[in-house]
């Protein structure tokens, strides 16, 4: 029987999915808010340290290497106890977690695969909005992407500016670097707003 990578072989996928496999790709950003106090960070490989900077409540801060990149990021993140994401638990954190420890990077928070079924310490919105799959593909709550929802409740949607994920492997190419940590802040801030409906209107329900 053919396997699910020989097929995407065939049909050259597989070179697309090499972006998303921490075995394959890189960080190239990390964006991170404080949702109480709305300051954040946007960490982001650029050969420009000229780069960097200060946007309203955000700080811009330019690496020179994905090394520098994710040890900067565990260092700010050892400081909360408590993270918000959008899929984070099937792609961001474990990307993380298997980028540091290639590179050997200290992981100062090692808890947020954690329990599937609790929101502390981590959050994670397309579990919480799906209610952790009831519904299958089909259903009243069936998963969507955070464009959807950001759409649907009113957020404006980081994809608004004509950027999306797809697009960071060509920017990267371009050396557009400060293009996509403005784009990752507007996907943690778009976050940080779905995550204040879902508290307000829909925590605690079974």
């Amino acid at each position: 029987m053919e396997s699910e990578d020989e097929k995407l072989r065939e049909t050259g996928e597989i070179e697309k999915m090499f972006s998303l496999w921490p075995f394959t790709a890189q960080v190239v950003c990390i964006a991170m808010q404080n949702i109480d106090t709305g300051r954040g960070k946007s960490l982001f490989l650029a050969d420009d340290y000229d780069e960097g900077g200060q946007k309203g409540d955000i700080e811009y801060v330019a690496c020179p290497d994905e090394t520098e990149l994710l040890a900067g990021f565990w260092s700010a993140a050892k400081h909360f106890d408590k993270i918000v994401t959008f899929n984070g638990r099937a792609f961001d954190v474990p990307f993380l977690y298997l980028r540091s420890a290639l590179l050997g990077i200290p992981i100062t928070m090692k808890n947020w695969m954690g329990y599937r079924f609790s929101t502390d310490p981590h959050c994670d919105l397309a579990d919480q909005l799906c209610f952790y799959g009831v519904s299958g593909r089909f259903g009243a709550a069936r998963k969507f992407n955070l464009d959807f929802y950001c759409r649907a409740f009113g957020i404006e949607s980081p994809k608004g500016f004509g950027i999306s994920g797809m697009d960071v492997t060509r920017l990267v190419e371009e050396e557009r670097f400060h293009e996509i940590a403005e784009y990752c802040v507007r996907d943690v801030q778009a976050t940080s707003q779905l995550y204040k409906i879902w508290k307000e209107r829909l925590e605690g329900i079974k």
